[in-house]
């Protein structure tokens, strides 16, 4: 694979990047030389932490398609480059007890997954122009063994998922790697409103540092499509995806799929 260890002069763009894990990561990359953009919606609060973690800081609706444009054009225009983009803004739908609560499954989804979409739909001419680099997504571990506590979330998860395995052969020809984390629980303020059942439990979350640094292994040495485990006691593992029966042909034979169907470098 390429190799896209972060080099001194990088520029990373991160989502949802004042919150939890932005806020751990980015001490990380700057250790490393890189020039780090955290991208959250606009609040004096937000402003602040990116002042603190001497990073710059862009106002972003990730749910906004032509916004995520806007940003990732203000990078470029700013730094001449994009070479990562940390796809990690999220939330999820704890706060709703009725039985389905169809509009926080719309909301949750359209932060979550279309708001994946978004920023890897404006990155990727950014990181062509570049000559490659990665895009790493905070997943979940929802998005492997939905919960039935947030649907909405799992979705989105489960779809961020999809979204990166089905990317990532297109855009490996371009130079481009791109992968998902999916951490457990976390010490972050998606938990508030449901920490002291773990504190009850004895149940041991991650830290943020902990997420962090599987980021920033994800884009040194992610492979492409690959989905990364986050467990207190086991660190970072890939997922390991059972495979689907494959279709017979009449004679019982294993069918094989159209070439049309294949992706660039199967064919």
């Amino acid at each position: 694979m390429t190799d896209t260890t972060p080099a001194p002069g990088s520029v990373a763009l991160v989502t949802g990047g004042t919150g939890g894990f932005g806020r751990a990561l980015a001490p990380k990359l700057r250790a490393l030389g890189v020039t780090v953009i955290l991208a959250d919606l606009d609040s004096d609060r937000a402003r602040q932490v990116a002042g603190d973690l001497d990073s710059e800081f862009v106002a972003l609706d990730v749910t906004d398609r032509a916004a995520n444009e806007a940003v990732v054009a203000q990078v470029e225009a700013e730094h001449g480059r994009l070479d990562a983009v940390f796809l990690n803004a999220g939330i999820a739908g704890f706060d709703s007890e009725d039985l389905f609560d169809l509009e926080n499954f719309l909301h949750v989804v359209d932060v979550d997954l279309l708001g994946v979409v978004y920023g890897a739909a404006a990155a990727i001419p950014a990181l062509q122009r570049a000559g490659g680099g990665a895009i790493v997504v905070t997943a979940s571990l929802a998005g492997l063994s939905p919960m039935a506590t947030d649907p909405g979330y799992s979705v989105a998860k489960g779809g961020a998922v999809a979204f990166v395995r089905s990317m990532a052969p297109r855009l490996s020809a371009e130079d481009i790697t791109i992968t998902a984390i999916c951490p457990g629980f976390a010490d972050t303020a998606i938990i508030d409103p449901i920490r002291e059942e773990f504190e009850k439990a004895g149940f041991p979350v991650l830290t943020a540092d902990e997420v962090a640094d599987a980021m920033v292994a994800a884009w040194a040495s992610g492979e492409p499509g690959a989905a990364y485990i986050i467990q207190p006691g086991i660190g970072a593992v890939p997922y390991k995806f059972k495979g689907v029966p494959s279709a017979k042909t009449g004679t019982g034979e294993t069918a094989v799929v159209p070439e049309a169907l294949r992706p660039p470098s199967m064919r």
